[in-house]
């Protein structure tokens, strides 16, 4: 029911989220998991994984515009993850999409 909510900075709900407080919001709800509030923050708690390993729940995380863990999404299962893209909202990508893929950098379980 997050499907195509907007992407809104800093936003907590459904009129906007951004891709950490959409992976926080998912993680307590789904897996009652609390998150650190930012994709940085989150990556440091995180046990490496390495993307083979991955399982539903796991954090995946991008480094996009030259930053370190900028970006944050939710593993589903046979590379797809759920985030909240700033150009289309939440939605479900490919993590071997090459545009995603290229920017991949880290994944892991929480802590």
């Amino acid at each position: 029911n997050w499907m195509g909510v907007p992407h809104k900075l800093g936003g907590k709900d459904k009129q906007g989220v951004d891709c950490s407080g959409f992976t926080s919001l998912l993680e307590k709800e789904i897996y009652n998991q609390d998150l650190p509030s930012t994709a940085r923050d989150m990556a440091d708690h995180i046990k490496r994984k390495y993307e083979d390993d991955l399982l539903e729940g796991d954090l995946v995380f991008f480094d996009f515009n030259g930053q370190k863990c900028s970006h944050v999404g939710v593993y589903l299962r046979n590379n797809k993850f759920v985030h909240a893209s700033t150009s289309r909202g939440v939605i479900i990508s490919d993590l071997k999409d090459p545009w995603y893929y290229k920017y991949f950098s880290r994944a892991g379980s929480i802590n």
